[in-house]
């Protein structure tokens, strides 16, 4: 972990927040719906990958449009999807709001992860090299 907090900032918290909400979200996601621990765990879930998806704004390794990547067109994608899935799930659309939040869950957080672990990337180095 000591190569993550020799990153510049702020990709040691963005990238340790991503791993708390890939972890509480498969919380979540196999747990009861509907209840007040539900609703709880999912408001924190949220502002968890708001703070994900806004810090990477601020991470520009890889630089294709200036100095942003695809990885945040993800970004603006996750911002605009957790809106909707709040949406759904005022307005009662259940259905909506699990297959959003299913969604974002996977490609957000399990896709973007996994480029994440490209060689050359600080979580390769971590977790795959040694």
């Amino acid at each position: 972990m000591t190569l993550l907090f020799n990153e510049t900032h702020p990709i040691p918290l963005h990238a340790i927040m991503a791993m708390i909400a890939t972890i509480l979200g498969g919380i979540q996601l196999s747990m009861k719906k509907g209840g007040v621990i539900h609703k709880l765990l999912g408001r924190i879930w949220i502002g968890i990958m708001m703070f994900v998806a806004i810090t990477s704004f601020f991470i520009n390794e890889i630089k294709l449009w200036g100095a942003y990547s695809p990885i945040h067109l993800l970004s603006l994608l996750t911002i605009f999807l957790l809106g909707v899935g709040i949406y759904y799930a005022r307005v009662g659309n259940i259905k909506r709001h699990k297959e959003t939040m299913i969604a974002l869950y996977f490609f957000a957080l399990i896709v973007a992860g996994f480029f994440t672990l490209m060689p050359g990337r600080v979580m390769h180095q971590i977790l795959i090299s040694y």
